[in-house]
């Protein structure tokens, strides 16, 4: 049985997968601090501080009677809400960490070398025989059939 788990822990699915995970989760809290620390301070200074968190409408209210100045008041208070301010912060929070992840993505990508082409083909082969001709021949050493240009 241990044999078996063994051959099952360092087989390569288990092992890129376990990698895979780790830095994933490293590279969401990268992610994550970028948002929360580096973009949304300029995002909130430009916009004057705007929060979505309290845009709600109550569907039936909780044991204290409304209006409720607050969503906390209200949740407190047993109402029923419509949390759309909470929807439009996600929504908001998603499209800027999509274009960091998108500007991250880049960036790595950029670092990458650049592969080289590859060199064009000097030989062909010959469609009779199938040895193979250089690429200017007109007649097949091997079998001596002509060859297209």
């Amino acid at each position: 049985m241990m044999k078996q788990f063994k051959e099952f822990a360092v087989r390569g699915n288990v092992v890129d997968m376990a990698v895979g995970i780790i830095v994933g989760g490293a590279f969401g809290k990268l992610v994550n601090t970028l948002v929360s620390d580096v973009m949304m301070p300029p995002l909130g200074f430009l916009t004057g501080g705007v929060d979505f968190t309290n845009l709600y409408f109550v569907l039936s209210e909780g044991s204290t009677p409304g209006p409720y100045a607050a969503l906390e008041q209200a949740r407190a208070a047993g109402a029923v809400t419509v949390n759309y301010g909470l929807f439009i912060n996600a929504m908001i929070s998603f499209i800027i960490m999509a274009f960091a992840v998108y500007l991250l993505v880049r960036g790595i990508n950029s670092l990458r070398r650049k592969e080289e082409a590859a060199p064009p083909p000097s030989t062909k082969q010959c469609p009779f025989c199938l040895s193979t001709v250089p690429l200017k021949a007109t007649r097949c050493p091997a079998c001596t059939s002509g060859l297209e240009k």
